[in-house]
């Protein structure tokens, strides 16, 4: 496959990866300080699909460049995007913020921490999946998260997700409700096979709780 298509085929995973126009200003002015000609900067993320991860940029000079990076011209350098990272930059904005102490250059890009799903993808994986993209955004609203600890096949039940239920929904008192009516009924809309979702977490522990 030659460059320019594997280039076309990326670009089709990156339609609203975005530097805005005043953050173009602020690193046409950067990278002119580095007095190198043809420099840009490489945008990557580091523990991609996880909680950990974190969104990064770095000088680019011409012969540091990767032969695999998608490259993205602006008007005044080169953006080199990481093809491993290109999925959990989907959406992101690079920014620049002017304030009275300066500006601040910021990254936003919501689905860094989303963890990806091929077609052959476990049903662990696939629970994650959504438990990453779908579920905790909305716990983390009451400093809660939840996380897989087993699949299994119960005999009376049928296929069963269990799942263990920390920060702000540990003790929580309408954690029944938010099992039964968010969590099950999100995760069974995303995985048909799915019979029922079981908390392994013991809520007679209410320190930190949010509801108490």
């Amino acid at each position: 496959m030659s460059t320019e298509n594997t280039n076309t085929a990326v670009a089709e995973e990156l339609p609203n990866l975005l530097i805005t126009p005043t953050a173009q200003e602020y690193l046409k002015d950067l990278l002119e300080k580095q007095n190198t000609p043809g420099i840009g900067v490489r945008v990557f993320v580091e523990n991609a699909g996880t909680p950990r991860a974190e969104c990064c940029m770095a000088y680019s000079a011409p012969e540091e460049v990767i032969p695999t990076d998608y490259r993205q011209d602006y008007a005044d350098f080169p953006a080199f995007i990481d093809t491993p990272s290109i999925p959990y930059l989907k959406d992101a904005v690079i920014d620049y913020n002017k304030d009275r102490f300066g500006g601040q250059l910021t990254f936003r890009a919501p689905n860094s921490k989303v963890p990806r799903v091929g077609p052959d993808a476990s049903i662990e994986e696939r629970i994650t999946y959504v438990l990453q993209a779908e579920i905790n955004p909305g716990l983390a609203g009451h400093g809660g998260n939840c996380a897989l600890v087993e699949v299994l096949e119960d005999e009376e039940h049928g296929l069963t997700a269990v799942l263990k239920f920390g920060g702000g929904c540990q003790g929580c008192s309408a954690i029944d409700v938010t099992l039964k009516q968010g969590v099950e009924t999100t995760l069974k809309q995303h995985i048909p096979e799915l019979m029922r979702v079981v908390d392994q977490t013991d809520h007679s522990q209410a320190d930190g709780a949010y509801f108490k």
